[in-house]
């Protein structure tokens, strides 16, 4: 990025993304506790991939060629969406939106750290140094303290 524009651009979008990540947290919690963390899991991914579907028909933007040679892991992605909708399911209810949601950017922080760290899933290598861990430090804090 080596632009103001593309900088703003990607902020605004990150927001928009962790917005979308607030409320979806909640409603997958109040769906849980209506039909069961399976239930919720099931409308949530069903609901997902029709609009998914809906905006490929309607605007397109999938490289089909892209499938070919994707190593098999890259589709075990949506696991872990099951994974993440099953945690809030149980954590929600037990400890609320705000430590749910700190303990979420927490593992996050952290995954994202060894992910750069170390280059997987081909994204640039940018290593641990003192600043990205007193950043991370942080977040810890803050999730400490969102949990008092």
């Amino acid at each position: 990025m080596n632009s103001l524009n593309a900088v703003i651009n990607v902020v605004i979008v990150g927001l928009i993304g962790g917005m979308a990540v607030g409320l979806q947290g909640p409603l997958s919690g109040a769906i849980s506790q209506r039909v069961g963390p399976m239930g919720s899991s099931l409308i949530i991914h069903v609901g997902g991939a029709l609009i998914t579907a809906a905006v490929i028909l309607f605007v397109g933007g999938v490289n089909w060629q892209g499938f070919k040679g994707m190593p098999a892991p890259y589709f075990l992605a949506g696991l872990f969406g099951v994974i993440l909708y099953l945690t809030f399911s149980y954590t929600l209810p037990r400890a609320g939106v705000g430590v749910t949601t700190a303990l979420l950017i927490l593992a996050q922080m952290g995954m994202g750290l060894l992910i750069d760290h170390n280059g997987w899933m081909g994204v640039p290598v940018n290593p641990i140094n003192a600043s990205r861990v007193l950043g991370a430090g942080a977040i810890l804090l803050g999730a400490f303290l969102v949990t008092k």
